[in-house]
């Protein structure tokens, strides 16, 4: 049976559609049978879909763009010859969103670590608890130096909010390979880019097995 994952945020520029991507060529890197749903209107990854058609480098996966009540029927009918679907979810857009999540049997937040974004991802957080379904904060584009994502770390402990892993680096490698149709570990997979979606993807393996 495939599994359903959410990149969800209400707040805006937090990175979902580079990390939906990120995520789910990965995934298909490791021999799983992966789609990736774009239900966001801006269409950030159709225009990347686009662009990836004439990269020889792709690891091949499926790609959809459904909309509204669409994205229902599109999970249904994909689980069934997929490993794992991923939906990229709208921002601003809390019933768009709740469809994705309520389909989902993990959401993914990304938000930058700060206390405004923190604040900001409380709408989202509710939404995945109002649907019972378990969330896990990823943080995007983290600063290399400071004591920032330690600040926001016991935070998010404080408030029992767990994480996906130790984050993402804000590097320059994951928004170069994405305007090229591709992600970071299909451009420079040795790269400090690829490593750390490579570590997101080992500590969400794990919660994926628990749904099932």
């Amino acid at each position: 049976m495939s599994v359903v994952i959410a990149i969800a945020q209400q707040k805006g520029g937090a990175g979902k559609s580079t990390i939906a991507a990120s995520l789910a060529v990965a995934l298909a890197a490791s021999g799983r049978r992966v789609a990736l749903l774009d239900t966001d209107p801006q269409a950030t990854l159709g225009r990347w879909w686009a662009l990836r058609q004439d990269q020889p480098r792709a690891t091949p996966l499926t790609f959809e763009a459904p909309s509204g009540w669409r994205v229902t029927g599109a999970v249904e009918r994909l689980r069934r010859d997929h490993d794992a679907l991923l939906i990229d979810t709208a921002p601003h857009a809390e019933t768009d969103s709740r469809v994705a999540i309520r389909a989902a049997e993990l959401v993914i937040v990304p938000m930058q670590p700060s206390g405004p974004d923190l604040w900001a991802s409380e709408a989202t957080l509710k939404l995945a608890a109002a649907e019972k379904r378990p969330a896990r904060i990823l943080l995007n584009r983290v600063p290399a130096t400071g004591r920032l994502k330690d600040q926001i770390l016991a935070e998010l402990a404080a408030r029992g909010l767990a994480t996906l892993g130790p984050g993402l680096g804000n590097r320059t490698a994951f928004t170069t390979a994405f305007m090229q149709g591709l992600t970071a570990t299909e451009t420079a997979p040795r790269g400090l880019a690829a490593l750390e979606i490579l570590a997101c993807l080992e500590a969400m393996i794990p919660l994926l097995k628990e749904t099932h």
